[in-house]
């Protein structure tokens, strides 16, 4: 018999230590296990960390060879950059099924137990001992270090009703409560937020790392644990939280660092899979591309502002959140108006605003302005980002002798006209406001390639978005959408809600 030609099916079905022995197993260590798991799945050219986007040529590959050498891992980076999802994907190395000493607290090997128990089992069962299988989702263990984490928690402790019911001697192994860390033997475990751990818990894990024996209340005892450790954290100089103790780093022997998306279109297929639109009607909601690619840039632009704090980061969850939001304010204007089909509106944005004052930390000078503030100046930046991508810049057609393909709506504007654009809106009413501005929709077909004709509405209110980003128009916020009018006349307008733009910043 050939145990690794077993399938899991069969290998469930050996239940005795004499028939592992039969199959022809042999123990191995969880790093053995990963590591062999892992060039099989390189020679056979399989994606290992499937679902994580924009590493491959980066964080992947370090912990390919992380895992190649052997490491214990520290996934080093800001909030929301997948390092628990690449974490617990690495349970797809492991062998989808293990054996373990029945009863077992440490899923000791049967063919080499640690635990007093399992020694004991072996000792008096003999090849009759019988064994439970563990599956590979049952072999991740993970902790979140908060303040409150006691050695106890990690490591173990005496348990005093133990020894009380069974009658037990303090000085006798078998009184020890073992904690999460030797519960994890044989398994991948993480700790996230490392620094989070008070620098005396982050000591006891000294000797597991590098010696692999514990002490718990007078207890010295030599348990080669086998466990895959993997730690999360931030940079350590993130706010006042703490650090990462120098021993203790220094006994990681990989420290890897992650980083954002680099471009947009992986952050747009971030968004994609993970956004939860279960039960939304999107077959109903058209989402332009430009839109998507807005709701990327309203992260970058966050990630570079002088008002939000660097060390902090902006998460992935921002866009995930606000493109979330979008297409809730799309569905609620179809219910709204009784609506069958619509498309998105740049006025929708101002719907994502609450998914981005709660996903970015301000400096003072942020704080002072106010998160709404910063994150409606946020989306006017990255439409102002996106528009030169489509559309001439307004500042250099000014000067061009070819004349200014604005003129014409900036005339009419300029007339003393208004324009209300309002999320609530019917489409037929939104489109024929838009409609009404005289040169808008020849500056959208002129200028746009090849563009669909159900966005034509879209492109025309994201060219008034534009002109306005480039002080060609005045855009006032409203209780619910928003108002454009000449910039001028605004500037006399004293009464009525205070414009919002970037340049009030």
């Amino acid at each position: 018999m050939d145990y690794q030609k077993l399938s899991g099916k069969e290998l469930t079905q050996i239940k005795t230590l004499g028939q592992l022995k039969a199959s022809g197993y042999q123990p191995k260590s969880i790093k053995e296990e990963l590591r062999d798991n892992l060039i099989l799945k390189i020679k056979r050219k399989e994606n290992v960390f499937e679902g994580i986007w924009g590493y491959e040529d980066t964080v992947i590959p370090d912990i390919e060879r992380a895992i190649l050498s052997r490491h214990n891992i520290n996934l080093l980076g800001l909030r929301g950059q997948a390092k628990t999802r690449i974490a617990r994907l690495m349970t797809q190395l492991l062998d989808e099924y293990v054996p373990v000493v029945y009863g077992s607290e440490l899923n000791d090997d049967p063919m080499n137990p640690l635990s007093s128990f399992g020694k004991r089992m072996v000792e008096e069962r003999g090849d009759d001992m019988p064994i439970f299988w563990m599956h590979r989702d049952e072999r991740y263990t993970e902790k979140l270090a908060t303040p409150d984490v006691s050695v106890a928690d990690l490591i173990g402790d005496v348990d005093p009703i133990k020894a009380a019911t069974m009658r037990l001697s303090y000085n006798d192994e078998r009184v020890i409560h073992y904690g999460l860390v030797p519960r994890s033997n044989r398994c991948i475990f993480v700790i996230n937020e490392l620094p989070d751990l008070q620098a005396r818990i982050q000591v006891a894990l000294f000797n597991i790392l590098q010696e692999g024996d514990i002490q718990i209340r007078g207890f010295k005892l030599r348990l080669p644990l086998d466990i895959q450790f993997v730690f999360t954290a931030n940079p350590e100089d993130y706010t006042n939280r703490g650090s990462i103790v120098t021993p203790l780093k220094d006994r990681i022997e990989s420290q890897i660092i992650t980083h954002y998306p680099k471009s947009i279109a992986i952050g747009r297929r971030i968004t994609a899979q993970e956004a939860n639109l279960g039960g939304k009607p999107v077959e109903n909601i058209h989402v332009p591309e430009l839109m998507k690619d807005l709701i990327e840039q309203i992260a970058i632009e966050a990630r570079g502002s002088e008002y939000v704090d660097e060390k902090s980061g902006v998460s992935a969850r921002l866009t995930i959140s606000a493109y979330e939001n979008l297409i809730s304010a799309a569905e609620r204007r179809l219910y709204l108006n009784g609506e069958s089909n619509t498309v998105v509106r740049i006025a929708d944005l101002i719907g994502v605003i609450p998914a981005i004052t709660g996903k970015v930390e301000l400096v003072y000078e942020g704080e002072q302005e106010g998160a709404g503030l910063v994150a409606y100046n946020l989306i006017g930046k990255a439409i102002r980002t996106q528009f030169v991508n489509y559309f001439p810049s307004p500042e250099q057609k000014k000067k061009d002798k070819s004349g200014n393909p604005y003129v014409i709506p900036l005339a009419w504007f300029g007339e003393g006209h208004e324009l209300d654009i309002l999320a609530s809106q019917p489409d037929k009413v939104y489109k024929s406001l838009l409609h009404s501005v005289p040169g808008l929709e020849e500056v959208v077909t002129q200028m746009v390639k090849n563009l669909p004709e159900k966005e034509k509405e879209f492109f025309m209110e994201f060219a008034l978005h534009g002109l306005a980003e480039y002080s060609q128009l005045s855009k006032k916020m409203l209780d619910t959408g928003l108002q454009f009018k000449d910039l001028f006349s605004s500037m006399f307008d004293m009464g009525g809600d205070e414009d919002l733009e970037e340049d009030d910043l």
